[in-house]
């Protein structure tokens, strides 16, 4: 990493000079040393467990008892106490990336200055009183006011550091950062506030510590879940590579058909977890080609009917290489089916209209569509306009009219930016005549 931008340096040092500010009327005689104590070395403590991550590197970092823990310092405490709390669990965070030390700084200074205002509202809206005299209902106002003051810094702090490090525009910077973070830290602002009221409770701060034992179940099943989704993508992503490196002249072609495939389903409708499952069908329906002779993906001149036979198995190739993994579900049918029409002239097994599966009915728009508009070796690309006249033109006899419309909406609205085509990340590949063609996709 390079040096730090100078812009970067003194963010983070406004940061801390709001920090100490924060942390200046400490040494009170209001204030609780020994909750201070315990609470921080909780929040220390939490941190140092979210190091240890059981399930694995792509783990996600922090296990949700952190904001807990600090807002229930929040509810407790004055506000400078309060501050304190973060202080040694931010200067324990982990940190991936250098310069390590001013990173842990600015978290801490970050933090410090999130939870002195979130207390601070607290205090003023009463939510002490309400807290000791347990009343959740009227609790609930202002720890909420508390929840949003937080967030709001937070968000604040990040836009920030995201002007001053990595130069991003100002109008986009805070773009959705309040709105992502909210609905997680009022989540934790609710498990705080119960830490607080068990802790004024004639049972004490044993009872509280009770509220972070569902809060880290929830991370670990969170964790167990990430860590499931990462190994799908890796998966995921060795099958395309190797596609890629055997079949070069259609290198990206796979991804840009799962972009055009998640465009459609929302086009449609589809729920989310159909669209994602959708995706992949998208990413590797070319995924049989892996079983198809090199010299044949790669040959220059026209390819022999017994040669397009060959490379005609690829559906059934793919559809066998991805039988048995769980996660892919309807994604098999669209890698077996893609090149199905709806007349019945496809293949592998001919078949008619509705008798396609709906994701193998929506991979075939998306496949052709991009072998339309990217560059190939023996001819260029289409623009878009064309190929969706030519989908038109094709509509009920090999593709499904609905999906081709779908896609030629999700267009009008979004426009199409695809990635670098296989002739670009391949420069001095000599064009060739159509006649010369090797033609494998899945144009009209």
């Amino acid at each position: 990493m390079g040096p730090i931008p100078p812009r970067a340096l003194c963010c983070v040092a406004l940061a801390v000079l709001g920090a100490l500010a924060c942390l200046a009327r400490l040494p009170d005689g209001r204030t609780p040393w020994a909750a201070l104590a315990l609470l921080a070395a909780l929040c220390a403590g939490c941190e140092q467990l979210s190091r240890w991550r059981p399930a694995g590197r792509h783990a996600p970092q922090g296990m949700g008892a952190f904001f807990p823990v600090l807002l229930a310092g929040a509810f407790l405490l004055p506000p400078s106490a309060a501050a304190l709390v973060a202080l040694p669990g931010a200067l324990l965070t982990r940190v991936e990336q250098r310069p390590r030390r001013i990173r842990r700084v600015w978290r801490a200074a970050q933090l410090v200055v999130a939870v002195w205002t979130a207390s601070r509202v607290h205090g003023a809206l009463g939510g002490r009183e309400s807290v000791v005299r347990a009343e959740s209902p009227y609790a609930l106002v202002p720890a909420g006011a508390a929840v949003l003051a937080l967030c709001a810094v937070l968000t604040l702090l990040d836009g920030a550091v995201l002007v001053a490090a990595e130069r991003v525009p100002a109008r986009t910077a805070w773009r959705g950062l309040f709105a992502r973070s909210l609905a997680p830290l009022a989540v934790h602002g609710l498990a705080g506030l119960m830490m607080a009221v068990l802790w004024r409770s004639p049972y004490g701060p044993a009872a509280a510590l009770l509220v972070l034992l569902p809060m880290y179940v929830s991370w670990w099943v969170f964790a167990q879940y990430h860590r499931e989704r990462a190994a799908h993508q890796a998966t995921i992503r060795a099958l395309v590579q190797a596609v890629d490196i055997k079949d070069g002249y259609t290198r990206g072609h796979s991804e840009r058909v799962g972009r055009a495939s998640m465009m459609i389903a929302r086009e449609i409708g589809m729920d989310d977890e159909r669209a994602e499952v959708l995706r992949f069908a998208g990413i590797l329906h070319d995924v049989g080609k892996l079983g198809v002779p090199t010299r044949l993906l790669r040959k220059d001149g026209p390819l022999t009917p017994e040669e397009r036979r060959v490379i005609e198995l690829h559906p059934e190739y793919g559809h066998e290489m991805v039988r048995g993994i769980g996660f892919l579900g309807e994604a098999r049918s669209a890698i077996l089916h893609h090149h199905e029409r709806i007349d019945g002239s496809g293949y592998p097994y001919g078949l008619v209209g509705r008798q396609i599966p709906e994701f193998a009915r929506v991979v075939a728009v998306a496949d052709a569509f991009d072998a339309m508009t990217s560059t190939r070796s023996y001819r260029r690309a289409r623009p878009v306009a064309a190929a969706l006249a030519e989908l038109e033109r094709c509509a009920g006899r090999q593709f499904d009219p609905r999906m081709v419309t779908a896609l030629a909406r999700a267009l009008g609205r979004h426009g199409w930016h695809p990635a670098v085509t296989a002739d670009e990340a391949r420069p001095g590949v000599p064009a060739q005549t159509p006649g010369g063609s090797r033609r494998t996709e899945s144009a009209p």
